[in-house]
């Protein structure tokens, strides 16, 4: 089970990819709506790079649920702590 840490730069690396922005510009109260105008295949593009590198199925209900990176990384936390 990867680190709060450890899923942190891993949501923000995502996020700086798809959006062609350094990682370190993404902060846990980004949000992706408001401060980078995310359209919904960004989003898309986001939650599956998540799903490939954590090997775990994300909602579309639930990326779109988050309203800042850090509610994703939470989600992402409980979501990666009830996985064996």
């Amino acid at each position: 089970m990867p680190t709060r840490e450890e899923l942190s730069l891993l949501v923000r690396t995502a996020i700086s990819e798809v959006l062609g922005t350094e990682a370190e510009e993404v902060r846990e109260q980004t949000s992706l709506a408001v401060d980078h105008d995310v359209d919904s295949l960004e989003l898309m593009e986001i939650g599956a790079r998540l799903e490939r590198s954590l090997r775990l199925r994300i909602e579309v209900a639930d990326l779109t649920a988050a309203q800042t990176v850090g509610q994703a990384i939470d989600l992402l936390e409980t979501r990666t702590a009830g996985r064996s």
